[in-house]
């Protein structure tokens, strides 16, 4: 590379966002979070499609986590409250229980900041992120920062696990007529 490329090439990296990701900062921030027995019972319950609530919040927690240090935010509050904000323990695609289906999206922000007040001590950012993180479905707006970063993490990892899951389903289907024609070829 000549000297005019190598200071192209430098020119665009300085565009990039660079983050220091320190795994094991990220991990103490939560650590008594996912210690705590009734946070860990979110390994039992979906979330998105085939995903565990607890994995979503985990994945939440930490895009929350490079995104509001890299912006010189809370990070700490905005990786602990994104880390609980489904903390919640039913199944919202139950239809037998009244109203759980329809009103989900508008009754778990509060449901889960309830049961995070009855396991830890929160600080305000904690709450309004746990809170509001359903905005702009649930009123008012976010306080905070912080709490429009929850937001955005939280819809973006929803949506990735929703088109995981089509590629999952893509892929089973594909499996299922595979083992069928080879069912079939045996038979013959």
């Amino acid at each position: 590379m000549n000297s005019e490329e190598e200071k192209k090439q430098e020119d665009s990296n300085s565009n990039l966002v660079k983050v220091d990701v320190d795994i094991q900062e990220f991990q103490s921030i939560i650590k008594d979070i996912i210690a705590n027995s009734s946070v860990l019972s979110l390994k039992e319950h979906v979330q998105h499609m085939k995903g565990s609530r607890y994995q979503h919040c985990y994945e939440v927690a930490y895009y929350t986590y490079i995104l509001s240090k890299k912006l010189g935010l809370d990070y700490i509050s905005a990786t602990r409250g994104a880390m609980l904000h489904d903390f919640y323990f039913y199944d919202w695609r139950n239809k037998g229980v009244e109203g759980q289906k329809r009103f989900h999206a508008y009754r778990h922000p509060r449901i889960a900041l309830n049961n995070a007040i009855e396991n830890f001590e929160l600080n305000e950012v904690e709450k309004d992120i746990i809170v509001k993180h359903m905005w702009p479905l649930t009123f008012p707006l976010p306080r905070f920062s912080e709490s429009y970063i929850v937001t955005l993490v939280d819809k973006y990892c929803a949506t990735k696990e929703f088109f995981n899951f089509l590629k999952y389903r893509k892929h089973l289907k594909k499996l299922k007529r595979l083992e069928k024609k080879k069912k079939e070829e045996r038979n013959l």
